[in-house]
């Protein structure tokens, strides 16, 4: 078995082989925080983050990353996908941030990506990711106060609130919050030194002074820093050491009036395991909790992700995604990234029955609202395959078996028509009879209408193949 260092080594390695193959975005957004977990008899075990990208590595980059494993590794038989939520934020050492490896420089290992902070001699830092910043975070009533709060620290640090004690569940924004509050005094000073890390991270650099007996050196250089972001604080729980050099951190620069900004899940009468007098601490500035969103705010979310993004997605999509996501604001986008990645490999367009679909499989047992007609079982009948064109099409399904002749109608009619040639193998005859005796070289005129604009027509490309996968086919 592989040491944590081989098997890091062997996942770049890989990466290097898979990404000039995959789509720049597609890249950056599903092989980001994922890694060599083991690699044992011929079986690798590959983690990620969550599971839209477990999905992903299994179903759409399978055979890109064979290839490259086989050409990287002559022992390989087989690839296993786990789920490691840790390595969502870094906690796991063996996962990669592509955005720091990889790019258009492609400079591997050479060259670690720009370094986001500016740090002072010897402190490590997670880089700050810019695409969070405090423009972009979608204000709701779940997170106006943090976000005003995180918004004066920014612009006075050290001054407005200090320290700055930021909680609420997984997948919320604190993160965001967080690094975008960071961002944002870099932006107003580039000379501060700003440091961001997880508990996790701190944890393991004191471990690291202890074995190298170079205590006094960690705690002078983090004692120089103008701003100290730590994320995820509940994980100091029952670490005496790392509480304690914590402890002494946090009193010297409150004490120099640098700014401390800390998260957790949960607020600090609620810790668990952390000693009373560092716990009293994070009450001495400002404690402000991130919630659920509500329906709106989720749904202004997901209109800006879309903006962000450059992808235009019908309203009653994004809706449907934002009354079946309460949650979590990570789940909300990725699913809305998914529906948008696999859109664009298929060259279709997302539909309500296309997403609950990804939403089924992802969530399996758990259940989630649709309409009653929106049925996701394969169309078999003319009517099926009709009411699934009238809802694309957003007409009525009385009217495309009617005999109206406006274009806003004779369209989805000769399409439905199609489909239900192509689709189900209907006979000319049966398709007539079906749409109200209809003779069958009517039938037959419509298909090869249909047939012919597809070899020119990108838009009725992508409307034949989202309806495709609306009918299960």
């Amino acid at each position: 078995m592989l040491a944590v260092s081989s098997e890091r080594e062997l996942w770049l390695r890989i990466l290097e082989k898979v990404e000039p193959e995959v789509k720049k975005a597609h890249f950056l957004t599903w092989f980001q925080n994922t890694g060599v977990i083991s690699f044992d008899e011929g079986i690798m075990t590959v983690g990620a983050p969550n599971l839209y990208a477990k999905d992903w590595l299994e179903n759409k980059f399978n055979e890109q990353l064979i290839a490259a494993i086989r050409f990287i590794e002559p022992r390989f038989q087989n690839l296993v996908v786990e789920v490691r939520p840790g390595f969502d934020s870094n906690n796991d050492n063996r996962s990669i941030d592509v955005t720091k490896f990889f790019g258009n420089e492609k400079k591997m290992r050479k060259l670690p990506g720009k370094q986001e902070v500016r740090l002072a001699e010897g402190v490590a830092s997670k880089c700050l990711n810019p695409k969070y910043t405090l423009h972009n975070y979608v204000i709701g009533q779940n997170s106006r106060l943090a976000h005003a709060a995180c918004y004066s620290v920014a612009h006075n640090p050290g001054k407005a609130y200090n320290p700055l004690f930021v909680y609420g569940g997984v997948g919320l924004g604190k993160t965001h919050l967080l690094q975008a509050t960071g961002n944002e005094i870099l932006r107003n000073d580039p000379d501060k030194i700003v440091v961001y890390m997880t508990s996790e991270r701190f944890t393991n650099e004191i471990v690291e002074a202890i074995g190298k007996r170079n205590s006094k050196a960690f705690k002078d250089r983090y004692r120089k820093v103008d701003c100290l972001i730590i994320d995820d604080i509940q994980f100091l729980a029952d670490k005496e050491m790392t509480q304690q050099e914590f402890f002494h951190t946090f009193n010297e620069l409150y004490d120099n009036n640098k700014q401390i900004i800390i998260s957790s899940d949960r607020p600090p009468r609620d810790l668990r395991g952390l000693e009373d007098r560092l716990v009293s601490r994070f009450g001495m500035g400002m404690i402000v909790d991130v919630q659920h969103p509500d329906y709106e705010t989720r749904l202004a979310i997901l209109h800006a992700k879309c903006r962000e993004q450059q992808s235009m997605i019908h309203p009653e999509v994004l809706e449907f995604i934002a009354k079946n996501v309460p949650d979590s604001v990570r789940e909300l986008e990725g699913l809305l990234l998914q529906a948008i990645a696999e859109a664009e490999l298929e060259h279709t367009t997302p539909t309500v029955r296309h997403v609950a679909s990804i939403l089924k499989k992802l969530r399996k047992a758990i259940p989630f609202e649709m309409n009653a007609e929106q049925d996701l079982s394969r169309a078999r009948t003319s009517q099926d395959v009709v009411q699934i064109v009238a809802e694309y099409y957003k007409v009525a399904a009385a009217e495309i078996f009617g005999e109206a002749r406006k274009s806003e109608i004779m369209k989805p009619r000769q399409v439905a028509m199609y489909l239900i040639r192509t689709g189900l193998n209907f006979p000319y005859e049966k398709i007539g009879a079906d749409f109200g005796g209809k003779n069958h070289t009517t039938v037959m005129h419509s298909c090869e209408k249909v047939e012919k604009a597809l070899k020119k027509d990108q838009a009725l490309i992508k409307d034949i193949n989202s309806i495709k996968k609306d009918m299960g086919i």
